[in-house]
């Protein structure tokens, strides 16, 4: 392959990125809009009972399935999830992106982060969704149901953060790395949700593609920001000033 040809093949990636990136959002969006019509009409009852009981002791709903350290386990990966902890972590992001002068890339983090919550609570507001009463909770819940919070806010912090953070990586492994970590995060966080029986699965389910659809709008947001330099390019460090 000539020099034109790898050209080529280079720039028409660039062109088709922002294409699947725009695919992604608009895919996750009219996901979450299918999802919320058939859970209004009461579509998903069944398999949201079914799956809820699949991770139950047969003979003891009370009971999750596994030993109590499986239990345990499922209260770390909700706490992933939890508000206190996103906000710990994003403030600790942004204090290394502050550190590394990208500035103007802080701002869009707490911009994005901030939306989200807010995008979350509306939701949550607008459906008034119920809780599951066929188990008992293995952690304390205080709003609505639909969509889940904590799934939801795991995939906009962990999602936005991993793909912030990528476009400061110019090495291509480690862009794979933080992504690949900020997705298996995300997962671990809905599953929990489902295995304490505070939420339906359709609930994380509904998190998962609101969350996917603002991380990846962010994402994009990057992308166009970084190429016309209204923020910090990959590797670019702002110099010090005396």
């Amino acid at each position: 392959m000539g020099w034109r040809d790898r050209l080529l093949t280079a720039r028409e990636r660039l062109e088709l990125m922002p294409l699947l990136l725009v695919g992604t959002v608009v895919g996750s969006v009219w996901a979450f809009i299918e999802l919320a019509d058939s859970v209004v009409e009461g579509e998903t009852e069944a398999i949201d009972r079914a799956l809820l009981l699949s991770l139950r002791n047969p003979d003891d709903v009370t009971d999750p399935l596994g030993p109590g350290w499986v239990e345990e386990i499922g209260r770390d990966f909700t706490a992933l999830g939890g508000l206190g902890l996103l906000t710990c972590l994003t403030l600790a992001i942004a204090g290394y992106l502050a550190l590394m002068r990208k500035f103007r890339t802080v701002l869009l983090l707490a911009v994005s982060i901030g939306g989200g919550i807010l995008v979350s609570t509306l939701l949550k507001e607008a459906f008034s969704r119920t809780r599951p009463d066929l188990v008992p909770h293995g952690s304390i819940v205080y709003t609505a149901s639909f969509p889940s919070g904590h799934s939801m806010m795991a995939a906009v912090t962990y999602l936005t953060l991993g793909a912030l953070l990528a476009r400061t990586q110019p090495n291509r492994t480690l862009k794979a790395y933080l992504l690949t970590m900020a997705i298996l995060l995300t997962g671990a966080v809905g599953v929990s949700r489902v295995y304490l029986g505070v939420h339906w699965p359709t609930d994380v389910l509904a998190g998962w593609t609101v969350g996917a659809a603002w991380a990846t709008g962010v994402w994009l947001a990057a992308r166009w920001l970084q190429r016309n330099r209204r923020i910090e390019q990959a590797g670019e460090v702002p110099p010090d000033r005396p």
